[in-house]
């Protein structure tokens, strides 16, 4: 514990202090004070951003450090996502702030919990050991399965608790066994030192790919692909929309840094091995998750089975093992976690007097009562279907573009057939809100914070889209390429 390792993980430090802060300071808070933690755990985010800004730890594609005896890394690639991270859950806390309050949920346990996500999901994007990889996955898993929970007088929730947490147990434990055969096979549990142990040994150690076959079994269940996706559905609908939203976003950047660090840190010399199992993944991912979204009439279900679809689309990019790949699936996991907070936002913005809105027919005539917020609505939809212009078709053409480059044409091939089928679904939303008669005629109101976080959500759709070279050259120099 000496100074140079804690300045590399001051960002992680602030967070773990803040959120036992805000642990304490509830019980000092009435509820009519309670607008207290909101502001405490904003600020959290915002110094967490300026230290990880302000970090100094090299310069160029991936210059690192490492502290905790090689346990821990900081690089460029982690402190983007770290960023981005800090960005987006400051949207889900604007929403969730509104929607914990109408439906009479508005408690510290919300902030603490995703505050010790938070720190779960910054320890897994630095993650350099098999340990602070579990340690991290755990600490996400566990705050997860509490917040789905969070609504203790809902009984789909409990059950959907319930099964996530069944699950996800089953899919740690397969985790850990995959990560005790690589050490039993490497003597090591450091990911460098794996790699250059997996050199040496080669690829035809049995320990090894039995060892690798568990850990893309866990890293599948936690990104939630086929044939691993079974929670999602379920968990989706049956937590709270604020808990929905939380889950669907930040998360996701910390399982494409989970895949990343033990793929291609850890065991790049064993690709040709895994990128076969991975190409499985991706391509049913992408078919399941499409035309079962199509049957939906439940807009969380819907955007469950869309997220499956999505995470096939960032584990393409890391299928060629190539600097670029991994560039297009950062770009791709960052642009779906801001189009995914904003749809779950929408859902939030219009559900009214203790009643979620999470049918898609609540969005019927959606123009007609607020043209804004269906225009809002619309830019998300087309991003998400991925229609040029918007960010979603630049995220989708990367990691085609990475795949072809690969000479993987049957995926990409696969990729856009059924891109062009997924935005079946997302273009009946848009239809449902300009050409149908609205089935509510209630005012649409929300604080102004609220108003303008969703605003700025969805026109960063459109923004990001045009403008999206600044952000891609980012996320493709955190890699080198």
């Amino acid at each position: 514990m000496n100074n140079g390792n804690m300045l590399l993980a001051a960002p992680e430090f602030w967070v773990l202090i803040m959120a036992c802060v805000i642990l304490i300071v509830d019980l000092f808070l009435s509820k009519e004070r309670r607008g207290i933690i909101h502001m405490l755990a904003m600020l959290t985010l915002v110094f967490a951003a300026i230290i990880t800004a302000r970090g100094d730890y090299g310069t160029g594609g991936l210059a690192s450090e490492t502290a905790f005896n090689g346990s821990f890394i900081r690089d460029s690639m982690g402190d983007v996502l770290k960023l981005f991270s800090y960005l987006i859950l400051g949207l889900v806390y604007i929403y969730s702030k509104f929607c914990l309050r109408q439906f009479r949920m508005f408690r510290a346990d919300f902030y603490t919990l995703s505050l010790f996500a938070l720190l779960g999901v910054m320890l897994l994007i630095s993650a350099n050991s098999l340990v602070t990889i579990y340690l991290g996955l755990e600490l996400i898993s566990l705050s997860s399965y509490a917040l789905v929970a969070y609504d203790r007088d809902s009984k789909m929730g409990s059950e959907a608790a319930m099964k996530y947490f069944v699950l996800g147990s089953m899919a740690s434990g397969m985790l850990l066994y995959g990560m005790s055969m690589i050490y039993g096979a490497t003597g090591t549990l450091d990911l460098q030192q794996i790699a250059a142990a997996v050199s040496e040994l080669g690829s035809d150690n049995y320990l090894l790919i039995f060892g690798l076959v568990f850990l893309v079994v866990g890293l599948a269940f936690k990104l939630g692909v086929v044939p691993f996706h079974m929670w999602i559905p379920d968990v989706y609908q049956g937590a709270p929309v604020a808990t929905t939203l939380f889950i669907a976003s930040v998360p996701k950047m910390a399982a494409f840094a989970m895949a990343f660090r033990l793929l291609q840190t850890g065991l790049s010399d064993l690709q040709h091995d895994w990128s076969q199992m991975i190409s499985i993944l991706v391509v049913l991912s992408i078919i399941l998750g499409n035309l079962a979204a199509i049957a939906q009439t439940n807009i969380k279900r819907m955007l469950a089975y869309s997220t499956i679809s999505h995470m096939g689309f960032v584990l393409m990019g890391l299928l060629p093992g190539t600097a670029s790949g991994f560039g297009a699936g950062m770009f791709y996991v960052i642009v779906y976690s801001m189009m995914s907070a904003a749809a779950f936002g929408m859902i939030i913005l219009l559900s009214a007097r203790g009643v979620e809105a999470d049918k898609i027919d609540d969005f019927k005539g959606l123009n007609q009562r607020n043209s804004w917020y269906a225009a809002v609505m619309a830019m998300v939809m087309f991003s998400m279907a991925g229609v040029p212009v918007f960010v979603g078709f630049f995220a989708k053409w990367l990691v085609i573009k990475a795949a072809l480059d690969a000479g993987l044409f049957w995926l990409a091939i696969v990729a856009v057939v059924f891109s062009v089928v997924g935005a079946f679904y997302y273009l009946r939303i848009v239809k449902l809100m300009y050409f149908d008669e609205p089935v509510s005629e209630a005012e649409i109101d929300a604080p102004v914070d609220f108003r303008a976080a969703i605003s700025l959500n969805g026109i960063m759709m459109l923004g990001l889209g045009i403008f999206s070279s600044s952000l891609i050259a980012i996320c493709m120099a955190s890699f080198g390429a």
